[in-house]
């Protein structure tokens, strides 16, 4: 029984997790960390703390199928489409770029982190929160494992799917293995703010859309009544709206407090649209590694650091960010880690 340990609770590690309980079942112990307080990486849903209802997708929007990828991974549309995890998006996202033919667009009723808490439950791993690796040494055939305030752990096979940059930030053995290095560092992300607004039951959102792309304004690039974009309508739940600042407004205030971000966002918000309600409680997120824009060159889904003990490197900045990008990852990543267990 080998023990596996997987870095990161987004999408690519939580499927990755999931095919390795499915296809090697009898063969692993799979253990999964994430820094975070909870799962979803960047498909992360936010939760009021007046209403655990009222709730709010601070990461990705909607999920976009291609004909293309609505083929190669049809088992995993049906399989979340079968448990009401993922429905049509029906509503119209104004300013939404022109799409091929036969594209569908997906919401999740109940938040992207749905997707991800699906496969969790799944893979049956054991998934330790509040768990930030930061060292990686080589002990004869084993990993041995260090995060911040805890003590080391080992491990047969070690599976990273955090964002590259961080890769790079660890610290043991795992520098002297990165013989190609500078693939990594080229690897680029675009960086922006979200705000999760959450309202009182009975208050209305007067807007004549349900989300809409921003093109005249420096800050704002997006909003959406978060409530009515996954038809969440409720007199018991108050509406939610979140917004995502524009790639070069994220850039400039990178490195701001959050509160001063947030009450820039705000200020714009009132110009886009004005007269709106005072939230009950207002969530800010920092996506310092939002989407890939320059993914590892030929887009091979992972790279195998070092064969034996196994340590395999996933995610989308191995493919490309969005839901199709991380299935891929994931499934190169099964590959390997089949071969080599």
């Amino acid at each position: 029984m080998s023990r596996v340990l997987i870095v990161g609770a987004g999408l690519t590690g939580s499927l990755c997790a999931c095919l390795l309980r499915r296809g090697l079942a009898d063969r692993v112990q799979i253990v999964l960390w994430d820094k975070a307080r909870g799962a979803g990486g960047r498909m992360s849903t936010s939760r009021s703390p007046s209403n655990s209802l009222c709730t709010v997708d601070l990461g990705a929007q909607y999920i976009t199928a291609t004909p293309y990828y609505s083929k190669i991974h049809k088992s995993f549309y049906h399989e979340l489409l079968t448990h009401g995890i993922l429905k049509p998006l029906e509503a119209t996202v104004e300013g939404m770029q022109a799409m091929e033919e036969g594209t569908e667009n997906y919401v999740t009723p109940s938040g992207t982190s749905s997707i991800v808490k699906h496969y969790l439950k799944e893979s049956g791993a054991e998934v330790l929160f509040s768990h930030q690796l930061t060292h990686v040494y080589r002990r004869g055939p084993c990993w041995e494992v260090h995060r911040k305030d805890g003590s080391p752990e080992q491990f047969d096979v070690v599976v990273l799917t955090i964002p590259i940059p961080q890769i790079l930030q660890l610290q043991g053995d795992i520098g002297s293995l990165l013989s190609e290095r500078q693939k990594l560092e080229d690897v680029s992300y675009s960086s922006r703010y979200a705000l999760g607004l959450f309202y009182k039951a009975g208050v209305q959102i007067s807007v004549p859309w349900v989300a809409k792309y921003v093109s005249n304004n420096p800050c704002i690039r997006y909003i959406a009544t978060d409530d009515k974009k996954r038809n969440l309508v409720s007199e018991d739940v108050g509406p939610s709206v979140v917004v995502h600042t524009s790639v070069p407004f994220g850039m400039e205030h990178l490195e701001e407090a959050k509160e001063e971000v947030q009450a820039i966002i705000l200020e714009e918000l009132q110009k886009v649209m004005p007269g709106l309600p005072e939230p009950e409680n207002i969530k800010c997120q920092k996506w310092r590694y939002s989407q890939v824009t320059r993914s590892v060159a030929g887009c091979p889904g992972q790279m195998t650091l070092l064969a034996k003990p196994l340590l395999v490197c996933g995610g989308d900045g191995f493919t490309h960010s969005n839901f199709d990008g991380c299935v891929e990852s994931a499934l190169k990543l099964f590959e390997v880690l089949k071969s080599s267990l």
